[in-house]
């Protein structure tokens, strides 16, 4: 166990955060068909290498969580496993375990992929693994989310985090309440509330070690299309008030999802948190908001790689210094 507690101290270390780089292969199709280039094995192994050779990386990224194809990809320059490479580099190598989603109700969602869970973890932990990423969906709208499928959500959460504890890999425990729609920032909050309290209330019942996890919680927004958007400052204290009141101390690090936020908001907000005292530190696990600038600077041309590097490792130190409140 000790083990688990000091990876999961190092992934939330003060100045560093947690690439996101577990994007599905249709998600990946996605991004790239914004720029123009072809999804292919070969291209997203390239995009990837692209990132994960930006110099300096390391000063502020503790962790990378890699999509299944990408964890057996290799660096191209010396053919060596991402995993490998990325431990050579003092980066923690980490891996997506869900298997996406399934309907739990006509309007919510369940996370799926227990099925076989503890044979692929041991399997991930033996070429390298040292930590995992499950995410759970909460939708708001009218009606939802329901408590039954937040109990659903949550006790699939804890079931997970206990296969990846027993097979000396650190969950990332992540409820995510959707950002799309009209809710308000105190609905956000409620719901936020509710989600992180069944959460807890699970790893409890199933004997996971707090200090072994890192909470991967959404930020407490106004929805994307509430008429109100709350300032950053709201943001900040509503995002601290909710966590205080639900995640025990014992919790490491506490490394938020970027939700579909713009890049600028997505660090405003780290920022903003990290001038309150927190008995957790508080740092990110971005995806888009690390990646889309360097996405488009790329453009899918090997010309780009460079610009591209620069634009990543530019929103690398950026949140970086929101760690410690530094902007």
């Amino acid at each position: 166990m000790s083990e688990l507690h000091a990876v999961a101290h190092k992934m939330v270390e003060k100045g560093k955060g947690i690439l996101a780089a577990d994007e599905s292969t249709p998600t990946c199709a996605k991004r790239f068909a914004s720029i123009n280039t072809d999804s292919t094995t070969e291209s997203r192994n390239f995009y990837r290498n692209m990132l994960f050779t930006t110099e300096d990386i390391e000063k502020y990224i503790s962790g990378i969580i890699l999509f299944d194809e990408t964890f057996h990809q290799s660096e191209l320059s010396s053919g060596i496993k991402f995993p490998e490479y990325l431990s050579s580099k003092n980066i923690i190598p980490g891996i997506k375990v869900d298997q996406g989603l399934e309907d739990f109700s006509p309007y919510e969602k369940l996370t799926k992929g227990l099925d076989g869970l503890s044979e692929r973890l041991g399997k991930y932990y033996a070429l390298g693994a040292r930590f995992a990423k499950w995410r759970a969906v909460i939708t708001p709208g009218d009606s939802i989310p329901t408590n039954d499928c937040i109990l659903a959500n949550a006790k699939n959460l804890a079931k997970y985090a206990k296969k990846c504890q027993q097979a000396n890999l650190v969950p990332i425990v992540e409820p995510e309440v959707l950002m799309d729609g009209v809710h308000t920032i105190d609905e956000s909050f409620e719901i936020t509330s509710r989600t992180l309290k069944m959460v807890f209330d699970q790893l409890d019942e199933h004997n996971v070690s707090l200090q072994g996890i890192v909470l991967k919680p959404n930020m407490i927004l106004s929805g994307y299309e509430c008429s109100y958007q709350a300032s950053i400052e709201e943001v900040a204290e509503k995002t601290v008030n909710c966590l205080s009141a639900h995640v025990p101390s014992e919790v490491p690090g506490i490394a938020f999802l970027s939700g579909g936020q713009s890049d600028e908001d997505a660090t405003l907000h780290l920022n903003e948190m990290n001038k309150y005292e927190t008995d957790w530190n508080l740092t990110f696990s971005y995806g888009r908001a690390l990646q889309q600038s360097a996405l488009k600077a790329w453009s899918g041309k090997k010309e780009n790689v460079t610009d591209a590097q620069e634009a990543f490792i530019e929103k690398a130190k950026a949140n970086s210094l929101a760690t410690v409140s530094g902007l």
